[in-house]
């Protein structure tokens, strides 16, 4: 006999705790006299197939993937479970879901479980087994978005198995969106809608099932140097964009520094972050470089402004233009996403602090 109340997470929790299952780099089954892992079974097939569809959305084109294939899997397989689903086109190859079980809800708000369809790119031949293809060894499931985060749509369906939800008493929503590890532009499309379903929601990242109320913001930058190429046997032929970038880059690291002095305790790293992650400049060792560009990431804490952000990194970066001879252009790879933070006396922190038996 299903149960036919609305859900309020106990399933979630005892599903997982029955499981020992701890989510982060991987899925870790570490009892296995108290879970045997089953590859036949719905769960496995479902996340082997989460697993395969090569989702990773990158800023360089060339690595960027459809998130697609995952929607539609996805589609079909709530609509089995009896929600209704819409598929929100958000650009050409990505689009989000939203699925809706309504049960009795009478125009209450419900609960919305979401998550993000795409993963970041990957070093195949780094790994040892096929990112794309889920595989446990050691007690552990791995795979490209096991644990960040196909596997939470896939957990969803099997803690669904347990209820009527023609009965919930307000709506269950699951929400898939594209691009989170890039633009956000599945999550700023949710945004477009005329009303949000939800009341409260749930975003099932890797957090070791500890409810996180704070998250840092986040900044993809990048930084454009403009020199002058020549022949490399005379310097006085060009300016040299891959010199002045030098100067960039330490810049942005003494500010990376003076970062570290603001502090948020509750986070496991308690300061804003900045990391240099990709540069492309140049073409050939006998040619002085004529273009450069750096990308990196920057992660404030809740309660700074981002538009203050920028401004002091563009103090920073404006006299090497002129120190070297080039152009310099600081600017945004995407709009960027702002520090969040859920009051800790929300009542539905105090539920999940209660269920899980964390604090947040």
């Amino acid at each position: 006999m299903q149960r036919q109340i609305y859900p309020d997470f106990r399933t979630f929790r005892d599903w997982h705790r029955q499981q020992d299952i701890v989510m982060s780099g991987s899925l870790y089954l570490p009892t296995l006299s108290s879970f045997q892992w089953d590859p036949s079974s719905l769960l496995a097939h479902r996340m082997k197939t989460l697993i395969a569809q090569n989702s990773i959305s990158c800023t360089t084109a060339s690595e960027d993937h459809s998130n697609s294939s995952v929607i539609d899997y996805l589609a079909s397989w709530f609509q089995e479970a009896g929600f209704s689903c819409e598929i929100q086109p958000v650009a050409p190859g990505k689009a989000n879901l939203i699925a809706t079980a309504l049960g009795h809800s009478n125009g209450t708000k419900g609960l919305i479980l979401s998550g993000h369809t795409d993963t970041v790119p990957c070093d195949p031949e780094l790994w040892a087994s096929n990112p794309f293809e889920l595989t446990l060894r050691n007690d552990r499931l791995y795979g490209l978005g096991t644990a960040d985060m196909k596997s939470f749509f896939a957990l969803i369906l099997e803690a669904l198995r347990e209820f009527d939800i023609s009965q919930f008493k307000a709506p269950l929503i699951i929400i898939a969106t594209c691009d989170e590890e890039t633009s956000m532009a599945g999550a700023r499309a949710l945004t477009q809608l005329a009303t949000s379903p939800g009341r409260f929601a749930l975003i099932g990242e890797p957090t070791g099932l500890r409810p996180a109320r704070l998250h840092k913001g986040v900044m993809l930058e990048r930084v454009i140097v403009q020199g002058e190429s020549g022949h490399s046997s005379d310097p006085s032929l060009g300016h040299n964009a891959l010199e002045a970038m030098h100067s960039v880059m330490g810049q942005l690291l003494e500010f990376r520094d003076s970062l570290k002095l603001i502090r948020q305790p509750l986070f496991p790293v308690p300061y804003p972050t900045l990391n240099l992650g990709c540069i492309h400049g140049g073409d050939n060792p006998n040619r002085i470089c004529g273009s450069c560009e750096l990308q990196f990431d920057l992660r404030p804490l809740p309660g700074m402004d981002m538009t203050e952000l920028r401004a002091q990194i563009q103090h920073r970066l404006h006299p090497i233009a002129e120190q070297h001879e080039v152009t310099v252009v600081y600017e945004p790879v995407t709009a960027g996403i702002p520090p969040a933070e859920t009051p800790a006396d929300s009542p539905f922190v105090r539920t999940l602090e209660k269920l899980s038996g964390h604090s947040a």
